[in-house]
């Protein structure tokens, strides 16, 4: 072929294609349909800020238009006591709480928030669900539960008495009346505690009226954060629980509709408010008590002490008898504590 006529065939064939772009209909993309979902917190405003609201703001981010969480605070859209029914009909798609606080109705809710003396420190409750099973008998547990998916557990803060009055013997427990979560307050009872149950957001003035002493329900990094350190004077050192263990929740019906890529942003944005969690709570839980300022450190003696952590063990046996799978968990719990004493320092001291 001649370099002339192709330069011509040539020619012929990109005005064949223009022609045919210039033709060619114009098509509308179908626009996708933004998923959205209510999610509710167990923490109010000035806590949520940290434990879950930067987590959120990062997946709406990243989701990139595709879907929206809306995150409400304690209380705001639903009591606190009513959320894992909430959740199991839909009203809401999520729940960021401890099964214990939502009234979740399987056997292991006792363990969640604070069982007593289940932990010392934070990083016990990742290693105890990632490396000693506990993941798999939670999501055993929910898996008998009708439209509620159990997602993920992660460490909170440990379990201390901060209070209007000092506490610096197991005698002065008796009477106060504490802001608590249920199980760690009915263990509690046989020292006198009196554990009291009210909407979160109540409870700063409640304890300025006089109608609780005091909380039990965060270490000192919450008292301070939340506003409880303006409102008691005394914090005692001895923990009840070395942090408190919590989870995501969400609707079946809701997390199946969710695209596989979207579940997967979804976990790492879990993840990332785990790992913030076990910073922010390791810095404050020092700063505020060397920096603090409001609240005067009190502490009952180690061998006094020693008599609340001894019934401990007992009320784990008393859990363990009501079901073949809290009987396992509290096995799980007893081989890791029996692992960390052997390991010694820093595990153990």
């Amino acid at each position: 072929m001649k370099r002339r006529d192709f330069l011509k065939k040539a020619g012929m064939g990109t005005a064949a294609v223009a022609a045919t772009a210039v033709n060619a209909p114009y098509v509308i993309a179908q626009k996708k349909t933004t998923i959205k979902w209510r999610m509710q917190t167990y923490a109010g405003p000035a806590l949520a800020a940290h434990v879950i609201k930067p987590s959120i703001d990062a997946f709406n981010k990243a989701a990139n238009g595709e879907m929206i969480v809306e995150l409400y605070n304690a209380d705001q859209l639903v009591p606190h006591g009513e959320l894992f029914r909430a959740v199991q009909k839909g009203t809401i798609d999520a729940v960021q709480s401890d099964d214990d606080s939502i009234a979740a109705p399987v056997d292991v809710s006792v363990f969640a928030a604070y069982f007593p003396f289940a932990s010392r420190y934070s990083l016990d409750v990742p290693v105890l669900f990632h490396w000693y099973g506990l993941d798999k008998i939670w999501e055993e547990a929910y898996a008998e539960v009708k439209d509620v998916t159990w997602l993920s557990a992660g460490a909170w803060d440990p379990c201390n008495f901060a209070t209007v009055r000092p506490i610096n013997h197991v005698e002065d427990l008796k009477g106060l009346r504490m802001y608590m979560f249920p199980t760690g307050g009915r263990f509690m009872q046989q020292f006198g505690v009196v554990p009291m149950s009210i909407p979160y957001e109540d409870v700063q003035m409640a304890i300025q009226t006089g109608e609780l002493d005091g909380v039990a329900w965060s270490g000192i990094t919450e008292d301070y954060t939340v506003g409880w350190a303006d409102v008691t004077k005394y914090y005692l050192t001895n923990p009840i629980s070395g942090a408190w263990a919590g989870s995501y929740f969400v609707h079946t019906p809701s997390w199946e509709k969710v695209p596989e890529h979207l579940k997967a942003l979804f976990r790492l944005c879990m993840d990332s408010s785990h790992y913030y969690r076990q910073h922010w709570y390791w810095w404050g839980e020092a700063h505020y008590r060397t920096k603090g300022g409001k609240l005067k450190l009190t502490s009952i003696p180690k061998e006094e002490w020693k008599v609340v952590e001894d019934a401990a063990l007992k009320f784990w046996d008393e859990v363990a008898a009501k079901s073949p799978r809290n009987a396992k968990v509290v096995k799980i719990l007893k081989e890791y504590a029996k692992t960390m004493k052997e390991a010694g320092p820093p595990y153990r001291y």
